[in-house]
């Protein structure tokens, strides 16, 4: 089955809308969810031509594949490189690893077939009632109890980037409850109140002056969080430093079902912790923040961020925001304002 024959039975107008709904979704570039568009339709044919089961042309709307479909490294990359540069069956394999750990495709491979299975996205499927939402409201970061929920919940996020997924939460924990030990005031959770888990998580690491520089470095290099290094590049502050100028936000995360819920509020809290941490850093006045994902891009938009540096190697970029300008912003008017403006909503 060739991309020709693909795209007659499920034309590029219908898959670009498939992309569109998936584009908010953590880790997803743009190509990424072309070649998991492509790769869903393949199967899903593949299996009706299988069983000869009758189908309307042209295809306006997918349907899972039933169970595993077969589909080899060489047949991945007639399809995601066909219409581009030729890829190998090394690159399409990598990229159905990337599929996988996205949570897009699940793999088998019983030592001589490779087969996959699409799994069910809820973006492109119709939403159930919702349960009454949790009660959540921000609290203070208990690294005793909140290290490793919230690791999980920053793995998701990182695992993307990230292959060796395995290492990424107790590498997290590890970090969290590190920085916990010495000032703990800028790390805060979003809890819920029925069974205190947290769902959402920021981090506000305030920064020793020599490691401001980085700020101003290739972004690639201020990872950590999703790094494999052991050195951070960036050193925090303790209470009473008057060289410390700087606030790293480090992480922004809130599950996705608490979002729309929770962000003003995520974000008013923030401005309450940055005012009390000036207390013990009375010379704060930057705040900067790493872009790893688009939908964070607008969120910083909203409250004030421009960018800053990008790296030609690397999708990441800086963003900065003037520590007084973010105290000042009336939050709720920002996002009514952003509401009305043509941008267009990526979460």
């Amino acid at each position: 089955m060739t991309l020709e024959y693909l795209e007659k039975w499920f034309p590029r107008q219908y898959q670009s809308q498939y992309i569109s709904l998936l584009m908010g979704r953590v880790g997803l570039t743009r190509r990424r969810a072309e070649c998991f568009i492509k790769l869903w339709a393949y199967l899903w044919l593949k299996q009706q031509k299988q069983l000869s089961a009758p189908c309307a042309q042209p295809i306006q709307s997918l349907e899972l594949p039933q169970g595993w479909v077969s589909c080899t490294c060489r047949e991945a990359a007639d399809l995601f490189y066909a219409d581009s540069e030729r890829g190998s069956d090394r690159a399409a394999g990598m990229m159905l690893d990337k599929l996988a750990a996205l949570g897009l495709i699940k793999k088998t491979f019983d030592g001589n077939t490779l087969a996959i299975a699409i799994e069910p996205l809820p973006e492109l499927r119709q939403p159930p009632e919702p349960n009454p939402p949790a009660t959540i409201q921000p609290d203070a970061f208990d690294p005793r109890c909140d290290a490793i929920p919230v690791a999980n919940l920053l793995a998701t996020f990182y695992n993307w980037m990230n292959r060796n997924t395995d290492t990424v939460p107790y590498r997290i924990a590890e970090l969290l409850r590190g920085w916990a030990s010495q000032y703990v005031k800028g790390m805060r959770v979003l809890r819920r109140d029925d069974n205190f888990n947290p769902v959402g998580f920021y981090l506000l690491y305030p920064t020793k002056r020599k490691s401001e520089v980085n700020f101003f470095g290739p972004p690639s290099k201020g990872l950590h969080l999703s790094a494999v290094s052991d050195i951070d590049p960036f050193e925090m502050a303790l209470p009473g430093d008057l060289q410390c100028r700087s606030i790293f936000v480090r992480s922004w995360m809130i599950d996705t079902p608490y979002r729309d819920q929770a962000q003003i509020t995520f974000l008013e809290d923030a401005q309450q912790t940055l005012s009390q941490m000036r207390r013990d850093f009375p010379y704060l006045c930057d705040l900067h923040t790493l872009i790893i994902h688009p939908s964070l891009e607008e969120l910083a938009q909203t409250v004030g961020f421009q960018k800053n540096s990008s790296d030609s190697q690397s999708s990441v970029y800086w963003m900065y925001l003037a520590l007084d300008r973010f105290l000042a912003t009336d939050i709720s008017q920002a996002f009514k304002l952003k509401q009305t403006s043509p941008l267009r909503k990526m979460d």
